[in-house]
């Protein structure tokens, strides 16, 4: 897990490669969470006061993308895929399984920081649908019973926490 002190100097660094013009403001925010991982309540306040602009159109912004993420990922990233391929295939029923056993919603991250659930327009893996991504391996053919075997190996394995 990243320090408050930790993020106060990964922001500092990433201003200081930036004028203050608000035509920045996106790559800001893109930078930031490519270097924390997600865009933490004072990276925002940081970009509003380096860009002389309220916090509001910051987080305005922010939250009119679907690119940027307000919590942290868990260690094992879930990504269920929602492409027409999988749609038609039963991807609906195959998130609706992964809420029930992570006990977590889409955009959510459990409590323990284990996993986190995304639901995506497409993966690119139509032949395998319906498909889940957890952790960058991809789970082809599921079904809503395979859910649960599917997640078996991440929950054995010992349990540290958000990725850093």
């Amino acid at each position: 897990m990243i320090t408050e002190e930790q993020t106060s100097q990964a922001i500092a660094e990433i201003l200081g490669h930036y004028k203050k013009e608000r035509e920045n403001l996106i790559p800001l925010l893109q930078e930031v969470q490519a270097r924390l991982g997600y865009l933490p309540k004072k990276a925002m306040q940081e970009i509003a006061d380096f860009l002389e602009m309220p916090e509001v159109e910051v987080w305005g912004v922010a939250t009119f993308y679907n690119q940027f993420r307000f919590v942290p990922l868990g260690k094992y990233h879930t990504v269920v895929c929602m492409g027409t391929a999988c749609h038609l295939a039963g991807g609906r029923l195959i998130l609706e399984a992964l809420e029930r056993e992570l006990d977590i919603k889409v955009g959510e991250t459990a409590e323990d920081g284990n996993f986190s659930l995304e639901r995506v327009a497409c993966i690119g893996c139509c032949m395998l649908a319906p498909v889940i991504v957890i952790r960058d391996k991809i789970h082809p053919k599921m079904t809503p019973f395979k859910v649960e075997e599917a997640l078996i190996p991440y929950k054995q394995e010992p349990q540290g926490g958000f990725k850093e």
